[in-house]
């Protein structure tokens, strides 16, 4: 959530005279309580909590310590692991990410038992329609505003999504 996404939910409390709205997501908490009228600059008090998000280098240092701790088997599976994730982000750079338009639960067929609309290393033009979002009991259909090949598929079937939050990587053609 951004400032000016803040500052109209702010306008939003005080206009409709609410007492308290509190919206929680995965990285912060905003919580906006509105007092009655005794002054201008006591009518709100807003509460944002952010949640800690770890820097690439703290995530570096948690992976190397338990390697050290660690015996000999268990130190051999993380680092493959973690040599996989780098080489794509690397490529990531070149990718078009594909995201959600609405908050909604993200399918990628058109119904159950049918085949998915897009799948890893189909070509796409712009227009094609490569997921559902159901969004209040209506399907809607989400179209591809770029053309390319389907690299990755970032969301599961039938999950729950956010709005603007990434749900396929394109190469571009």
């Amino acid at each position: 959530m951004n400032l000016s996404e803040i500052q109209e939910l702010i306008k939003f409390v005080s206009r409709s005279g609410v007492t308290e709205v509190e919206i929680e997501q995965k990285d912060f908490k905003i919580t906006i309580k509105s007092e009655g009228k005794k002054s201008k600059k006591e009518e709100q008090t807003i509460v944002l909590q952010q949640a800690p998000v770890a820097t690439p280098a703290q995530i570096a240092a948690a992976q190397a310590q338990p390697v050290a701790a660690a015996p000999a088997p268990v130190a051999a599976a993380p680092a493959p692991a973690a040599e996989k994730p780098a080489a794509p982000a690397e490529d990531d750079s070149k990718l078009i990410t594909i995201k959600s338009p609405m908050i909604g639960t993200f399918y990628r067929a058109p119904g159950p038992g049918k085949d998915n609309f897009v799948n890893v290393g189909d070509t796409i033009k712009s227009g094609d329609v490569v997921c559902i979002i159901e969004a209040m009991k209506l399907f809607n259909e989400i179209e591809s505003e770029v053309s390319g090949k389907i690299v990755k598929v970032l969301v599961d079937d039938a999950t729950p999504v956010e709005y603007d939050q990434p749900l396929f990587l394109v190469e571009p053609a």
